[in-house]
Parts: structure tokens; C-alpha cells; sequence
């Protein structure tokens, strides 16, 4: 047996507002959209994120996530030029001592989403 893959599903109030940040801002593909049940499946390349406005689970009155999406991606710094003026940034591009090259940003719905590239440590030092 083994994991075929990971979707984060997020919850909404606004789910056409989140898909068009999603498509437009952060040029993702709406591979479905039914507004009936509240639900979208939208992706780039081999990622892949749910949204859906809960109807039938605990009461929602606003997002909530601990945590963070992180998106790898093999050129950060493309992607950092890309959003860093559409988006709201968590902080900006920058070399982490762990290997990581990275950024985060909040989405529509106050999600933070990272992007990030491995960088050889050695050449920090």
C-alpha cells in the first residue's frame, strides 16, 4: 500500500472569490466548480487544492488552519516576482539556514501559503 497524493481541502465562505484568487492570482486551473454543493477542485502542475464552503460539518464562522501550505517549486524567485505585488505577503523571499529559499503569503481567506526552493547551504556560508 502506499499515499497516492495530498489535497488540502480549505474551507470558505466565499468560494468563487477563492477560486478566482486561486485561477487569477495565483494562476491555478479550476478543474471543477460546482457552486451547488459548494465545492471546487483547482490545480498547477502536480498541485492540488479543494475548496468548499461547509454545510454539513461543525459550525464555520471563519478560517482556520494552524499551519501553513508549502508548495515547492523549481524557481522561487519567478514566483516571488510573479505575486509579491498582487498578493498580501506573510515575509518576503529570502535563504534559510535549512536549505530552503522561500516566501509566504496570505490567500483571500487569510491562508498562509509558503513557496519554496532548495538551495545548497554551503554556498550561505
Amino acid at each position: 500500500m502506499k499515499l497516492l497524493g495530498l489535497s488540502p481541502m480549505l474551507w470558505t465562505k466565499h468560494l468563487n472569490l477563492t477560486v478566482m484568487f486561486y485561477t487569477n492570482i495565483l494562476k491555478f486551473n479550476c478543474d471543477e466548480l460546482n457552486e451547488k454543493i459548494g465545492w471546487a477542485s483547482l490545480s498547477r502542475d502536480n498541485v492540488q487544492v479543494m475548496i468548499v464552503e461547509p454545510r454539513q460539518h461543525p459550525e464555520f464562522t471563519e478560517s482556520q488552519f494552524t499551519g501553513s501550505i508549502y508548495i515547492h517549486t523549481d524557481d522561487v524567485d519567478k514566483v516571488w516576482k510573479e505575486l509579491k505585488d498582487k498578493v498580501e505577503i506573510v515575509y518576503p523571499i529570502d535563504n534559510f539556514e535549512h536549505g530552503m529559499r522561500e516566501f509566504a503569503v496570505y490567500d483571500n481567506n487569510k491562508y498562509m501559503i509558503q513557496f519554496g526552493q532548495e538551495i545548497d547551504v554551503d554556498k550561505l556560508k
